[in-house]
């Protein structure tokens, strides 16, 4: 809050325009020395004495204006340009210092050493004999209290010497005056004008809490604060999993930071893993309207990371005490100047920073089949991705008769078996097809993908493997896709989950890498793309150190990302070494983990058991806590990875026909484990992750399998 100086025209006058030091000085040194000397007893401008110990700092100085109290006004020290005064002048009673340091907030430690002694106007009497201890620049700091002892001896005034301190029968610095300056009515008058114009001006810049509030609620008010801040510390582009997990990360280092998170989504800042889960498992009626469901181990949670109370509103944040986290939705950033640190939204805002991630994700791809189709097809279509694409397909799922998804991969797969249960009970008819031998065709080995594909069958889908889209046209009031190898599919929706296209559409304007093979934006170790800018989550294109070059499109994977990046934003300066985790189920009773490089294409060894009551990811979660397994064990890694002969009966690959209960596939590159799947085993990744970081040989993968203790009962 500014200390301010009360300008009073005349005795009879009280109550006139309150102005600070530093707008006192705005209203013209040489005018104002002009106005407040000898007016006193004239009717002239009286302005108290607020001379008080300052701290002068880094050479600058600071303009005050001030006179003594009663009668005579005197003469003072305007200084020339570029120069600022020193000591009061030779029987003046007015000072005029420069300094460009602002006022500290009261209940500082420097607001309580320049808050004159005493109260009142008692605490600044004219005798007391204060002056600069230096001129602006010299960096000598007064000292707190207003003592005679404290300041140099000033020469006498015109006709005496100077008393004892506070003396009130000592003479006055007014009361002998050189008349350097004469006071005519009309400056009185010009100077009363030029204080009022500069006081209306800086109430307007303060805003009271009812002026905020008339402003949020539509009523124009003046200098209302704006709706985007025109600068933030941190700045996070998409408002997904990796920029919350960056959001947590920065406020953990920094608990004052101040973080914006600019939001194309038009909700909140949410977990995706259970729109293609948990929410369609659940009873309640209003699921697509509370967002909240009901874990495999029968816990309860919302969908939304944290409730709206969490969030600081966007256009408080550079005013809140303790800083916080912002979120701008339905925004999105159409340009960058990495050079000046600044970014343009798409209504033209534009928003400086000091630091800025990029976890803009990815959008959903589509069939070329599809897309030439028209408007007519397209208004019939789903790419699944957002919250809204969960309401809507959960709304056309009560009202259409058939619905096909096209893509045989996690999504795909989640989706068939999550709409093949309200099949049964809705007849509704779930068609799957995709272009590969079986479901999961791309991640697990022939025979585990047979048997996948068998249990979708078993949900109530109607599966169509080795089925490549040719057309999509509307034949009716039906949709009919036809196949390359002429079969025809009639449906009433189509879902399409053919993959994930990284947004990389800022790379342009801001000169950032995107790699050719694997699409995204190139970081180095630290996640970092240039001086001021990291990326995370899907649109990350890194390094990995066992692995290679990679993109990853996983939920851990978006955690562990926005959490390193946010920390080195902060000064951490951390590689990326973290091997994430990724799982999938096909309903409460089967699902499997993942991490490394999972491709069907890669030589595997798989080492299976008989399963039991608790291997289901059910059981998994009533284990753990949470249905969001990556949660327990982000960063978990077995210590020690010991493998030794054990009499523990060896796990046996199922013969064809058998049920694959639980079990461990290696994915080999060379003879070393770069990927690892766990079939029906929970809990287990941290040694999963152990054994990829050691990059070793095996000689006999079952021995490595004993360490998941698959032959458990």
């Amino acid at each position: 809050m500014s200390r301010r100086v009360r300008v009073r025209s005349g005795a009879a006058a009280p109550g006139g325009p309150t102005l600070t030091r530093g707008e006192a000085a705005r209203a013209g040194a040489a005018e104002a020395a002009v106005a407040v000397q000898g007016v006193g007893q004239q009717g002239g401008v009286e302005v108290p004495d607020v001379r008080r110990p300052v701290s002068v700092e880094d050479g600058r100085g600071e303009q005050e204006a001030a006179a003594g109290p009663g009668g005579g006004g005197g003469g003072g020290a305007a200084g020339r340009p570029g120069q600022a005064a020193g000591r009061p002048q030779h029987g003046g009673g007015a000072t005029t210092e420069t300094t460009g340091q602002k006022d500290r907030p009261e209940g500082s430690t420097e607001a309580r050493q320049r808050r004159p002694m005493g109260s009142g106007r008692a605490a600044h009497a004219p005798c007391c004999r204060r002056g600069r201890a230096g001129g602006a620049g010299s960096g000598v700091k007064r000292p707190a209290t207003c003592s005679a002892a404290a300041w140099p001896p000033l020469p006498p005034p015109q006709g005496g010497a100077w008393r004892e301190p506070c003396d009130p029968s000592a003479p006055r610095r007014g009361d002998a005056l050189p008349q350097v300056y004469r006071t005519l009515k009309e400056n009185k008058e010009r100077f009363t004008s030029r204080v009022t114009t500069i006081t209306t001006r800086s109430q307007e810049k303060e805003l009271s809490p009812s002026d905020t509030d008339a402003a949020s609620q539509g009523t124009a008010a003046p200098g209302a604060r704006p709706e985007v801040p025109s600068h933030v510390p941190f700045l996070l582009i998409g408002g997904g999993t990796a920029a919350f997990a960056a959001a947590r990360s920065i406020r953990a280092r920094d608990p004052g930071a101040r973080v914006l998170i600019v939001s194309e989504d038009p909700a909140l800042p949410y977990m995706r893993p259970p729109l293609s889960k948990e929410l369609w498992f659940s009873d309640d009626p209003n699921v697509t309207e509370t967002l909240r469901f009901k874990q495999w181990n029968g816990k309860e949670r919302s969908i939304y990371f944290q409730p709206p109370s969490f969030y600081v509103p966007v256009r408080d944040l550079p005013f809140v005490e303790n800083g916080g986290v912002a979120v701008l939705c339905g925004k999105k950033v159409v340009h960058m100047d990495v050079r000046g640190n600044i970014v343009k939204l798409n209504d033209g805002t534009q928003i400086s920073y000091d630091k800025c991630l990029i976890a803009t994700g990815g959008s959903p791809r589509n069939l070329p089949a599809i897309e030439r189709a028209g408007k007519d097809v397209q208004q019939r279509l789903t790419l699944f991705r957002k919250i809204e694409d969960f309401k809507s397909l959960e709304k056309i799922s009560r009202e259409v008769k058939s619905i096909t998804i096209i893509g045989g991969g996690f999504l795909g797969s989640e989706l068939a078996c999550a709409l093949g249960r309200r099949a049964r009970t809705r007849g509704l008819e779930v068609i799957q097809l995709f272009p590969e031998n079986g479901n999961m065709g791309k991640v697990l080995p022939e025979y585990l993908s047979n048997w996948t594909t068998e249990k979708v069958r078993r949900e109530g889908v109607n599966v169509m493997p080795n089925a490549v889209v040719k057309s999509v046209s509307v034949c009716g009031n039906r949709l009919m896709i036809k196949l390359k190898d002429g079969r025809k599919v009639e449906t009433d929706h189509i879902v399409a989950a053919v993959g994930l296209e990284p947004n990389v559409e800022l790379a342009k304007s801001a000169g950032l890498e995107v790699d050719s093979d694997f699409g995204g934006f190139r970081v180095n170790a630290e996640l970092q793309a240039r001086s001021n800018i990291w990326v995370a989550g899907d649109a990350a294109c890194f390094y990995d150190i066992k692995l290679g070059r990679r993109r990853v499109e996983h939920h851990d994977h978006a955690v562990v990302s926005g959490r390193l990046a946010g920390e080195n934003m902060t000064g951490a300066a951390k590689p990326y070494w973290h091997q994430s985790m990724f799982w999938s189920d096909l309903g409460p009773n089967v699902g499997y983990e993942a991490i490394g490089l999972v491709d069907s294409s890669l030589p595997t060894v798989g080492v299976f058991a008989k399963a039991t009551a608790k291997d289901t990811p059910k059981s998994a979660t009533e284990q753990s806590g949470t249905g969001i397994r990556s949660e327990s064990e982000t960063e978990a890694e077995a210590s020690e990875v010991h493998i030794s002969p054990s009499f523990s009966p060896m796990p046996q690959v199922p013969k064809q026909g058998e049920d694959y209960g639980k079990g461990v596939i290696f994915y080999l590159r060379d003879k070393v484990v770069v990927g690892i799947v766990l079939w029906n085993i929970f809990n287990r990744m941290p040694i999963a992750r152990k054994i990829i970081k050691d990059g070793e040989e095996h000689d006999d993968l079952n021995e490595v399998a004993k360490l998941f203790n698959i032959h458990e009962e």
